[in-house]
């Protein structure tokens, strides 16, 4: 499964009603660091497909749902279970290390 894009509009559905855990990006187009993760998180994505959810929110598309949830910075990254954030990480890591802090926070 690929990533999936979600806005303000669709956060909750998408991000707080969901069955399974969710890997919440949030993102915008002119950050390299942002970029730099991107690709690794489409492959976690299939990988940990049926285990977790990666979504993808564009803060200057979407500035609402970021505020909401006080980031300051990006690349911002939390991990929903039932609706409620379980863990959060700041700025771009390597595949293996985005890989172990899901599975633990799983």
């Amino acid at each position: 499964m690929a990533t999936v894009a979600v806005t303000d509009a669709t956060f909750d559905a998408e991000v707080k009603n969901s069955d399974i855990p969710v890997v919440v990006d949030f993102w915008a187009e002119w950050c390299g660091p942002c970029k730099q993760i991107g690709p690794a998180l489409e492959e976690l994505s299939a990988e940990m497909d049926g285990k977790v959810k990666i979504v993808k929110v564009n803060v200057d598309e979407n500035p609402n749902s970021p505020a909401q949830m006080g980031v300051r910075g990006i690349p911002a990254l939390f991990i929903f279970k039932n609706g409620e954030v379980v863990s959060n990480l700041a700025g771009a890591r390597p595949k293996a290390a985005l890989q172990g802090w899901i599975e633990e926070s799983i």
